[in-house]
């Protein structure tokens, strides 16, 4: 029986060890790729193959928008373009609609007055008026205002529409839509940075299957009760006294949006190649476009212990 509860504990004491041990994770190291073919006419299919079997594969084309080295870059400094549409459908009181820009507005206190309209007053606003187009009639009017020279990475910036109307004549209704703002960087890549939705609208950047967030508008009265309306993802609109006779005080009210880094940009993506389950020996992909691309393939092999990664990157020529 003695022998028996012997034999019995290093059966357990066996089985303990091996559950301990863990597999050795096998390193990507050796995984490469090559090309079928020095370069490529535009419109065929360039065929990497592989050496190894990692367990994920991830390609990115070298592609605006899809290149490794921007994998994880979120700013990048460019053209900050606000562009909108304004139409003064009643009224003709000059200077009602100014375009303000500030990087030290300390915010709306929703429920406390005195607090929001002192933190109005109190911050630094640059006017871009003059940079825009406005409308001078009912119809429709473009404007692209050029905010680059207040592009400061790390520095959110917050932008506003401030309406004011003085009394004695009918004050003037003004609709803004079409509005959004860009970073464009200089090879030709825009990234949509804001617009009229919410913040509880996603935004799509001009590369798929990536979203963003616009910060959103609140509107303000500062001065009567006239205020701007906000259709998320169409209009702001804001009409003061309609007629001579309820025009009898000053109105003024502001729609700000913010803050916002005049520097953002969406990071590039890659495409999913490969997963644990599968096995591919080969993969081909089209470019529409002449050029020489820098296309790489990252591999991984994870576990619940560790990581092991490599990158491989191979110039193709597309002609």
């Amino acid at each position: 029986m003695r022998f028996y509860h012997i034999m019995l504990a290093i059966i357990f004491i066996s089985a303990g060890t091996s559950c301990k041990q863990k597999l050795e994770l096998p390193s990507v190291s050796s995984f490469q790729v090559t090309t079928d073919s020095a370069s490529y006419s535009v419109g065929s299919p360039t065929t990497f193959n592989f050496k190894g079997d990692p367990y994920t594969l991830t390609f990115y084309s070298g592609e605006i928008g899809h290149r490794y080295i921007y994998r994880n870059r979120v700013t990048a400094t460019g053209t900050s373009l606000l562009n909108f549409t304004t139409a003064l459908n009643s009224g003709t009181q000059a200077n009602s609609l100014q375009i303000l820009v500030s990087n030290n507005f300390a915010g709306i206190v929703a429920g406390d007055t005195v607090t929001t309209q002192a933190n109005i007053g109190k911050a630094t606003w640059t006017d871009e008026t003059a940079n825009a187009n406005l409308a001078v009639n009912s119809t429709a009017t473009a404007s692209s205002v050029n905010l680059t020279g207040l592009a400061v990475s790390g520095t959110p910036v917050y932008i506003a529409f401030k309406y004011s109307a003085q009394s004695g004549t009918i004050q003037n209704k003004w609709t803004i839509a079409n509005l959004t703002l860009t970073n464009l960087l200089a090879d030709g890549s825009s990234y949509t940075i804001a617009n009229l939705a919410t913040n509880t609208t996603p935004i799509t950047t001009n590369y798929a299957g990536v979203n963003t967030f616009s910060p959103g508008w609140v509107a303000y009265p500062v001065a009567n009760t006239y205020n701007w309306t906000v259709t998320a993802g169409t209009s702001l609109v804001v009409a003061g006294a309609g007629t001579v006779a309820a025009s009898t005080a000053y109105s003024e009210a502001w729609a700000i949006m913010g803050p916002i880094d005049l520097t953002k940009v969406t990071p590039d993506v890659g495409v999913a190649v490969k997963s644990i389950v599968s096995q591919v020996p080969s993969y081909q992909y089209t470019y529409s476009t002449a050029g020489t691309y820098s296309a790489t393939f990252s591999a991984v092999n994870e576990d619940v212990h560790a990581v092991d990664s490599v990158s491989r990157t191979i110039p193709v020529v597309v002609h």
